[in-house]
């Protein structure tokens, strides 16, 4: 049955993204932003890619607040940038002239006596899907896992994956989707599979090895939701999410295949895992 199915999945992606598809959305709507602790404002621009989901707060505020970072607390940096208008030497003229600056702030996480200001966030209740439950408890030589809002990502150096809670997907089967997509990661570990796009030292974020090991993680995760018996709640965001990564490899369909096959190996990994093996070395985090 199972080869069925992951054919079926393939077909059913190629078929998609040969129709066009829409913007990946991410299924989870808790945490997903970085702000300004005291404005509760959203940080734009390079600090999207600077700065994890969280609220953040200069040094000075915390001492306003009469709070103190965390010992140890390293902190991350903020750009900040404005037009001002100055005069030309040359000239004599008034001209506009970009000003940037940087601050180091923290997340609220790292201080002590810092309380969230954040409203109270939409949850959903859920429950659990049998048979994608199996799934994740049969994989045996696993990595461990943690729950927290705002990622998800699989992380080599320590063998550890991230997941929003079940309570910040709208639909229980994106939750579990999500699950998958990490898990498959996983199995590229030097422990299981030794798949390129995880061990490699180049494999960094927007390379070659990332995009094609993007690929075979969501397509991977289709397969399983496919067993799990929901595919067709999450194919969409699936297939978009495997467009957006096919335009970093020049739109080539045909890497689809190849990426398929890799997946399926790591289907069978998750399906039929018989022993526990040690842990990786390569640090980076996967997406």
């Amino acid at each position: 049955m199972a080869n069925s199915v992951y054919e079926i999945v393939t077909n059913k992606i190629i078929e998609k993204l040969e129709q066009g598809t829409v913007p990946w959305q991410k299924p989870w709507v808790n945490g997903n932003t970085a702000v300004n602790w005291k404005t509760q404002k959203s940080y734009r621009g390079i600090n999207t890619m600077l700065l994890d989901p969280g609220e953040y707060v200069t040094f000075k505020q915390v001492q306003e607040a009469k709070g103190k970072v965390k010992k140890g607390a390293k902190s991350e940096i903020v750009v900040f940038w404005k037009w001002i208008e100055t005069e030309n030497k040359d000239t004599g003229k008034e001209e506009k002239v970009p000003l940037l600056r940087y601050y180091r702030v923290f997340n609220i996480n790292q201080c002590e006596g810092i309380e969230s200001k954040r409203q109270e966030e939409e949850t959903f209740e859920h429950d659990p899907i049998e048979e994608a439950e199996n799934i994740i408890k049969g994989y045996i030589n696993s990595p461990s896992f943690s729950y927290n809002s705002g990622r998800a990502y699989y992380q080599p150096s320590i063998d550890h994956i991230n997941i929003p809670p079940m309570k910040d997907f709208r639909q229980v089967e994106e939750y579990y989707a999500t699950t998958f997509h990490e898990i498959i990661h996983s199995t590229g570990h030097t422990s299981r599979l030794k798949r390129n796009g995880i061990t490699s030292a180049t494999a960094h974020f927007g390379s070659e090895e990332y995009s094609q090991e993007e690929l075979v993680a969501e397509i991977g995760a289709s397969m399983l939701t496919g067993l799990a018996g929901f595919v067709d709640v999450t194919f969409d965001n699936s297939a978009a999410y495997i467009q957006s990564w096919l335009r970093k490899l020049k739109d080539d369909k045909t890497l689809i295949v190849k990426a398929a096959n890799q997946a399926q190996k790591a289907v069978d990994y998750i399906l039929v895992t018989k022993k526990k093996m040690k842990k990786p070395s390569a640090a980076k985090r996967m997406t």
